[in-house]
């Protein structure tokens, strides 16, 4: 009876099998990870970047790297190495011999399948003469032809090879180990255990503990979950935080602690280099006993960052410490806005406590503007440019100029920007322009509704009010341009215009009467329209208008005394104006004239039939127009939503030109709706990361449960520019809830649907009755 045999591999070969398979599943994900990009696209990126970019901090810092590193090599050879190994296994795999072959004794005869019996003895008649050990041939290729003879000679034999492969018979299973027979030897086992033990009871674990422990010190977006608490713990202390303060709790966080970031250092020298910067600052709450602000790990945070803000020079060895500083602050402030959201959410279900302030939220935002740019608060946002200095601003905001602002410097005329600026050189100017083109322009549309409700237009007290704002991305140099072409022809502008006033002053406005006449058919689609007044009734206001046209003829004058009144120069202004009222009335006595001619043909009730079909009908067309262009838009929402979820956007944007941040940063937003009034947050701010050319973002938030008219804000800031938020008046009015109906009309249904129901319902049983008695 067949039985299972376990063996290792003596000879090794399925082990090259095992081994190449194993290197190949590391190289082959490694390469696609770790190669090197390529260097001469980054070069290349670099180099179209250095004409706008090539005076920031985080741009020489980027050649500086990529001339020292030798990193990109390493990695190169390490993986080069690593496919050498691979290729050298799968060429010793090819190499080998199959040692499981399936055995076919035609092929051992060197035989046909389906050859005769005589063709099997004369081939084996030759073969023995040849393979046989008397006459000194080899005799292990006799047994094969001995056994294959009669493998395909006997019978029993032969039922043996068909049925279970072999002449011999069922012969135990064979399983093969991949690993040498050397692993297994007694005299090697203590070096095996102590292979295991080291990397299953050691390696593994310290990974794993590693790992472990580091994910759970870490939130999501990388942050010390520690000093996520020390933050809330401070915005919830003090609501109203001001910038000096914001900057104590920033630079209190735990990333710039040793003993909590291997990355941050405190080395012997700040105790002489970091008093005298202190001295040079000014006040900085030095005194302030109050932990952990009085710790050195924050007070030195505390001082590289303000001696960044300032653009104050500071020693070589701080100067590594302080970009480390300045580096991590952006993820550290946007921690800070999503803790303030966090608060102003639970303030607002649970209540209890004081939701942080408007402002709070809205100084990290500025203080992030700062940090990137190394600007104080109070300084101007024209010191974000290319070589302009305290003393330059002078030139700008002169009496003639009042530049103040990166806009007021675009809407400029540019003979008048070159004349401000002629303190620069021709380069200087170039370059300055350069950069203020790279600049990005906003433009923001909103659009105010409610969604899943028949009625989107309409804001009831409670409903979930959605504001969709679409962002616009473009440079400031296509501003330049527009400008450049609306001065370059200004007679032609100035032409139109006037041709323009003259028709209007000419025509009537056009555009009134139709929305005249449109609030006339929207009033008309509310209400249907009534039925006119009986035959005696329409027949008293014939007569009624008959006599008034008669007065109005008798009143008009002739036209000799018109001639004379203005042979006299006695025209009136009043006479004047009263000729096309005349003109009016006496078309009016001509459709009066009309209408009872046309009243004469068809009967009144006739008429009033007639007029309610067609309004019918209308209304019912612009109903159903109506109808389904909401459900178009609903239906393009819904695919808008879907795809958002399912793509994901690249969060590289547009470099931000920063002289002093030492990395290279993308162009992010914030985009929030607040209250500007009460100091409150409407919506939780969105962290726009996508605006590369155009966005579009949806803006949640419950409508006040009182109605009323309420006025916000729409605010766009930015993450990394000083001067360039916007902020757009969002106009909120709020009616009453409609009320739930008790009894709607789908739940109406006819009694003689019911009737009719129940009329089945009892034939059923009927049936059912009679179905029973057959059965029994």
């Amino acid at each position: 009876m067949a039985g299972q045999q376990f063996q290792y591999d003596d000879s090794g070969n399925t082990f090259f099998y095992f081994l190449t398979s194993f290197v190949g599943l590391i190289v082959i994900p490694a390469t696609y990870y770790l190669w090197p990009r390529d260097q001469n696209a980054e070069q290349l990126r670099l180099k179209s970047l250095r004409r706008v970019h090539g005076r920031c901090l985080w741009y020489r810092l980027r050649l500086m790297k990529s001339q020292q590193s030798i990193v990109p090599s390493l990695k190169k050879a390490a993986l080069l190495f690593g496919w050498a190994v691979f290729l050298l296994l799968a060429y010793k795999v090819s190499k080998l011999d199959r040692e499981y072959q399936e055995y076919n004794p035609y092929e051992v005869l060197h035989l046909d399948p389906g050859a005769t019996t005589s063709e099997i003895k004369k081939q084996y008649h030759l073969l023995s003469k040849k393979f046989h050990p008397d006459k000194g041939g080899d005799e292990a290729a006799f047994m094969m032809i001995t056994k294959a003879y009669a493998a395909l000679t006997n019978e029993q034999t032969k039922k043996n090879w068909e049925l279970y492969g072999d002449p011999d018979g069922p012969r135990a299973t064979n399983f093969g180990i991949a690993l040498p027979a050397w692993i297994v030897d007694q005299k090697n086992s203590m070096l095996v255990l102590l292979v295991y033990g080291l990397a299953f009871m050691v390696i593994l674990p310290v990974v794993v503990g590693t790992w472990w422990y580091r994910s759970i010190r870490y939130s999501g977006d990388q942050i010390l979950i520690n000093t996520t608490q020390l933050f809330m713990h401070f915005m919830y202390k003090t609501p109203n935080m001001n910038m000096k303060r914001l900057a104590m709790v920033l630079t209190a966080a735990f990333e710039f602690d040793p003993r909590s970031n291997k990355e941050a250092t405190i080395r012997p020298t700040d105790n002489i280099e970091v008093p005298q910067l202190i001295r040079e600052l000014g006040n900085i709450n030095v005194k302030k006993k109050e932990p952990p602000f009085c710790y050195p790990y924050s007070l030195k945070a505390r001082v590289l960052v303000l001696a960044h803000l300032s653009r104050m020079d500071v020693s070589e060895d701080l100067e590594e410490d302080q970009r480390f500083a300045v580096r991590k602050s952006p993820a550290l402030l946007q921690e800070m806005v999503n803790v303030g959201c966090q608060l102003t959410m639970m303030a607002n279900s649970r209540g209890g406590f004081h939701a942080p302030r408007l402002v709070s939220i809205e100084n990290c935002m500025k203080l992030t503007q700062m940090i990137v740019q190394g600007l104080q608060e109070t300084k101007s946002p024209l010191l974000q440019l290319p070589h302009f200095e305290e003393e330059h601003l002078r030139y700008c905001v002169s009496k003639k100029y009042k530049v103040r602002s990166l806009q007021d410097l675009v809407s400029l005329k540019d003979s008048e920007r070159r004349s401000m600026l002629r303190f620069l050189g021709e380069e200087k100017y170039d370059e300055v322009i350069s950069v203020l083109g790279s600049f990005p322009h906003i433009t923001m549309e909103t659009k105010l509704q409610v969604l899943d409700d028949e009625d989107s237009n309409n804001i009831t007290a409670g409903s979930i009010v959605t504001v969709t704002v679409t962002l616009t991305r473009k440079r400031m140099a296509e501003v330049f341009e527009k400008e450049q072409d609306s001065s370059a022809c200004p007679g032609e502008e100035g032409a139109n215009t006037e041709e323009g006033a003259d028709a209007s002053k000419a025509k009537p406005k056009v555009w009134q009467n139709k929305s005249k006449a449109t609030k006339k058919t929207a009033k008309s689609k509310k209400k249907k329209l009534t039925k006119k007044k009986a035959p005696a009734a329409a027949a008293t206001i014939a007569a009624a208008a008959a006599a008034a046209a008669a007065t109005a003829a008798a009143a008009t004058p002739t036209p000799a005394a018109t001639k004379a009144k203005q042979a006299n120069g006695n025209v009136a202004g009043g006479d004047v104006l009263a000729a096309p009222k005349e003109e009016e009335e006496e078309g009016s006595d001509k459709g009066s004239e009309s209408d009872e001619a046309e009243a004469n043909k068809d009967s009144p009730s006739e008429r009033d039939e007639e007029s309610d079909k067609q309004s019918d009908t209308e209304v019912d067309e612009i109903a159903g127009d109506d109808e389904e262009q909401e459900w178009e838009a609903l239906q393009q929402s819904i695919q808008r939503r879907e795809r958002a979820l399912l793509e994901t956007k690249s969060k590289v944007t547009h470099p931000v030109y920063s002289l002093y941040y030492p990395d290279e940063k993308q162009e992010w937003w914030w985009l929030y709706i607040a209250d500007r009034r009460d100091q409150a947050l409407v919506s939780m701010p969105y962290h726009v990361c996508t605006l590369k050319d155009t966005e579009e973002v949806e803006l949640k938030f419950p409508a006040p449960s009182k109605t009323g008219n309420y006025q916000y804000s729409v605010i766009l800031r930015s993450d990394s520019y000083l001067g360039l938020d916007q902020i757009k008046p969002l106009k909120l009015e709020v009616h009453e809830a409609k009320a739930v109906l008790d009894n709607h009309p789908q739940w109406d249904i006819p009694e003689t649907e019911e009737e009719d129901e129940e009329q089945e319902d009892s034939d059923g049983i009927e049936e059912s009755e009679d179905d029973d008695e057959d059965n029994d």
